[in-house]
């Protein structure tokens, strides 16, 4: 009787497996719009991310970054090398796709998610296996900052 328990619980186990890794294949791709400057080697990185993380992107090269980030809301204390927008949202900096992904799922009242400066290990940022610490900052239009996630 152990046996069979143990016989069914390994093929459903193995069937959600299955499930689940083919759901990810048919996640629907997210469209999202880019702005960078066209000497920034690490947004091409990031890029690269996004698209391994199914991203359609739209990719903006321009001289004027900061004129993108003042029309969206983006502070000093927020700001990092590119600016994206994606369902209304603003991604600034070297965000995780998942924390992304996150973000469309739960629709919080804010204006977007950012990681600030340019913190070594974060995608687009990798340096071999050298990683810092870093938060995925939520900011709001009153410039509320919270915790949106965090990599220790």
């Amino acid at each position: 009787m152990n046996l069979l328990k143990g016989f069914l619980a390994a093929a459903l186990l193995a069937v959600l497996s299955s499930v689940n890794a083919e759901s990810a294949k048919t996640e629907a791709p997210v469209e999202i719009v880019v702005y960078r400057s066209p000497t920034c080697g690490c947004c091409e990185k990031w890029l690269a991310h996004l698209k391994q993380n199914n991203f359609v992107i739209k990719d903006i090269v321009t001289d004027d970054v900061q004129a993108i980030k003042d029309k969206y809301g983006v502070s000093p204390e927020m700001a990092s090398c590119h600016t994206a927008i994606v369902n209304g949202y603003v991604v600034e900096g070297h965000v995780p796709a998942s924390d992304i992904k996150n973000l469309l799922k739960t629709k919080p009242a804010i204006v977007g998610i950012a990681v600030p400066g340019m913190t070594v290990g974060t995608p687009g940022m990798e340096m071999g296996d050298k990683k810092e610490p870093y938060n995925v900052m939520s900011f709001d239009s009153q410039n509320h900052t919270a915790v949106f996630n965090s990599y220790k």
